[in-house]
């Protein structure tokens, strides 16, 4: 059983159950991880701060 890279828990999840991508919560902190591998199993922290892609702004032109 994979263990949280913040806490040190154990994580319930099933190693091969999980695909890259997937999110999964230690039980114990709260941190939410990223699969980023699965042979050997990586997990990589989300950022609760990220900010979503903002579009250039664009002035309208007044004529």
């Amino acid at each position: 059983m994979p263990s949280c890279p913040e806490c040190e828990s154990d994580l319930d999840i099933e190693v091969d159950e999980v695909e890259e991508g997937d999110i999964v919560a230690c039980e114990d902190c709260g941190s939410e991880f990223e699969v980023v591998g699965v042979e050997p199993l990586e997990l990589v922290r989300v950022e609760e701060d990220l900010e979503e892609e903002e579009e250039p702004f664009e002035e309208d032109e007044e004529e």
